[in-house]
């Protein structure tokens, strides 16, 4: 590829440059799957998959995103799609430890309904230099804090933060109702926003 055409591809929309993929252009399916791999990356390591396998799982998410892209009907449905993946991929490593995923309800836990529109307020990427130590060390706050929430709101919280999926998409890939996913999502900014407190005061 010579810097001309790599330039090409990445200024490309992504809308553009999936349907270049599913057309045979490896160049774009090459571009693709580097905007996709951190994303991808980070959400197994926030879904807490065990850190020897993050980068197989992450692997196999693009091996089967690039397998299958020619199948994908709706460009515009490509996140929900990789979110898919990526939580079928999950969930197959979680039965091959034989893990249940928690079933008991958690509602209780919570001591009252914090609205559904709040939004969890984390660290600003655009840190001075100074402040990288803090920052980084802020992001591994979160990812624990993430990590040790229940299963099905460590879930939703992932695919609306990170692959930044519509509520509607998460309720598809969960296979629950609009309204449990608000609840869940709202649920789980509540309770790290309450454990960043300290942090952030």
């Amino acid at each position: 590829m010579t810097g001309l055409s790599k330039r090409k591809y990445k200024e490309m929309n992504l809308y553009d440059l999936i349907t270049a993929a599913q057309e045979t252009d490896y160049d774009a399916l090459e571009e693709l799957i580097k905007r996709e791999q951190k994303s991808i990356y980070t959400s197994f390591s926030y879904l807490g998959a065990s850190k020897e396998n993050i980068s197989d799982l992450t692997q196999e998410a693009l091996f089967r995103m690039s397998k299958n892209i020619k199948n994908l009907k709706n460009p515009k449905l490509f996140k929900s799609w990789v979110g898919q993946i990526v939580t079928h991929l999950f969930y197959d490593e979680l039965r091959k430890k034989q893990k249940v995923p928690e079933a008991v309800s958690i509602e209780s836990y919570w001591l009252n309904d914090e609205d559904e529109n709040c939004s969890l307020n984390v660290c600003d990427n655009r840190l001075k230099p100074d402040e990288n130590t803090i920052g980084k060390e802020l992001t591994e706050i979160i990812k624990e804090m993430i990590c040790s929430l229940p299963e099905n709101f460590r879930l939703v919280i992932i695919l609306r933060e990170l692959q930044g999926l519509s509520y509607e998409e998460i309720a598809n890939i969960t296979k629950t109702n609009v309204g449990t996913v608000k609840s869940r999502i709202a649920r789980a900014r509540s309770k790290l926003q309450e454990c960043l407190k300290p942090y952030v005061n």
